[in-house]
């Protein structure tokens, strides 16, 4: 995953490691739930759902609160399956693509809303069944299109300590003296932690504006709080460092 993957709040989380925790144990990377959690499919496919929900509608908008989450690569079988390539290892989480019912999709211009039937996981991609999408044909239909998922969708994380990719960006950073070292700007997975993207306000040694950079990993050694209502987060980080 490139350090640009989750710009545009893709989805991710992360743990805020409990004193005690070695750094290997703190997060684990860039997925929803810990790997081996449970990744069962969702069904809703019962005759009242079957009759409501069989058609792919256009939209006028996205809710206010959609997440990126991946994108439909292709068909899948012959019966109107799609394949999802999420951007959260489809085989360690992809949670939200498992459990939200309501996807939308889009490409251009061009906005959809889809109820998810039934998803599941398959190697590293999510296949889903939509209602209105029928056979291979209409599933082909809709490769390329990128899919959303309401935050308020996402599944719950399990303890207080986890976070959300999408809900730390844009959060103010200072270190426990109260210097401010910037903002979030993005995450970084490097397999072992995750790793705050910050950027700040500087000048060149021309004295011209440009912005700074830093790399805090997302360890309990040097993150110490995450307030997500005061959107700030404190470290034990230097600000020459």
């Amino acid at each position: 995953m490139s350090a640009r993957d989750s710009q545009n709040g893709r989805e991710g989380a992360v743990s805020q490691p409990k004193p005690g925790q070695d750094e290997g144990a703190a997060t684990f990377g860039a997925f929803v739930r810990k790997p081996g959690a449970c990744r069962v499919a969702v069904d809703v496919s019962n005759a009242q759902n079957q009759k409501q929900e069989t058609v792919i509608e256009p939209v006028s908008a996205l809710p206010e609160d959609a997440v990126e989450v991946g994108y439909i690569a292709d068909g899948y079988g012959l019966k109107g399956w799609v394949k999802v390539v999420p951007h959260a290892n489809g085989k360690l989480g992809g949670d939200a693509l498992l459990t939200a019912r309501r996807w939308w999709l889009t490409k251009g211009r061009d906005l959809k809303s889809a109820r998810c039937m039934q998803s599941k996981v398959h190697a590293d991609t999510i296949v889903a069944r939509l209602g209105g999408c029928e056979d291979r044909n209409a599933a082909e239909v809709l490769k390329g299109h990128v899919v959303h998922i309401a935050r308020s969708d996402f599944p719950k994380l399990d303890d207080e300590d986890e976070f959300y990719w999408v809900d730390l960006i844009g959060l103010d950073v200072e270190n426990e003296a109260g210097v401010g070292l910037g903002r979030v700007a993005d995450m970084i997975d490097n397999d072992a932690h995750s790793i705050l993207w910050i950027e700040y306000p500087s000048t060149d040694k021309d004295g011209k504006p440009v912005t700074g950079e830093r790399l805090i990993p997302f360890v309990g050694v040097y993150v110490k709080t995450v307030d997500r209502a005061a959107k700030r987060i404190v470290v034990d980080w230097n600000a020459d460092y």
